[in-house]
């Protein structure tokens, strides 16, 4: 099934604690048990994970997310090993191993191809999953492609998946004036207005980078989903096309990588 790639996106907000950002293993079990399901069933899948600045703070006894450079990359050096290392372990479990790619905005304009090819030939494994993380040990503002939400709709686009995955805190775009999600979008220009943005101490982006997200993945023409990444168990009808969360449409415009 590789031409059913579905690219899933998962923020610190979801994988760590909100207290002091440590990793949340409980909520690491149940998204790699969600993956591993959906693997075990033919589908091809690709993990953009955040979480390497946030669970690496605890190392440095901060309590919020840290705001100088030097201090946020050191922090992301530290917590992509942990990161990596604890997907592996619970991904072993399943009998699947894990890929590391770590990339720039430098890489997704200079090197669009080699990496298409290597994610390609990776997902010729049936049981390896990549697992992308923007470089933050050592990308600057000006390397930067934004936020992990911005990253996995580049690296949709570039793989030419079926789906976009943005699980977060949320139980999809809300309603203005309701806690219900909005079930599905056509049109991304009409909803921007609907953002009620907040964001954890340990993350960056929200739901306004979300859109923004999901309106360059739909007008690469890819499904795009918001869904709500305490409840991963989700991703599986979601695959299926009757999860809960907000699915927005793909559009005819496509738009170069």
């Amino acid at each position: 099934m590789k031409d059913s790639i579905t690219v899933v996106k998962v923020g610190t907000g979801v994988l760590t604690r909100t207290e002091d950002g440590t990793l949340d293993g409980g909520a690491l079990v149940r998204l790699v048990t969600a993956l591993a399901s959906v693997m075990d069933r033919g589908h091809r899948c690709i993990l953009v994970s955040s979480g390497a600045v946030g669970s690496g703070v605890s190392s440095f006894q901060l309590d919020a997310y840290p705001q100088d450079i030097v201090t946020r990359q050191a922090c992301a050096a530290v917590g992509q090993a942990r990161l990596m290392q604890t997907y592996g372990a619970l991904f072993s479990n399943f009998h699947i191993t894990v890929a590391q790619v770590l990339l720039t905005a430098e890489d997704l304009a200079a090197r669009s191809i080699h990496i298409s090819s290597t994610l390609r030939r990776l997902l010729d494994e049936p049981r390896i999953i990549p697992i992308i993380n923007e470089n933050d040990s050592v990308a600057i503002e000006e390397l930067k492609v934004g936020d992990n939400d911005q990253l996995s709709s580049r690296v949709a686009a570039l793989i030419g998946a079926k789906r976009l995955i943005l699980l977060t805190s949320a139980e999809g775009l809300l309603a203005p004036d309701s806690d219900l999600p909005i079930p599905e979008v056509k049109n991304i220009d009409e909803v921007f207005a609907f953002v009620r943005d907040t964001q954890g101490r340990f993350s960056i982006g929200g739901m306004a980078s979300k859109l923004n997200a999901v309106k360059f993945s739909v007008e690469s023409g890819i499904e795009t989903w918001i869904a709500n990444g305490r409840k991963p168990e989700r991703i599986e009808d979601i695959v299926n096309g009757h999860g809960v969360g907000t699915k927005f449409l793909p559009t005819t415009n496509k738009s170069s990588v």
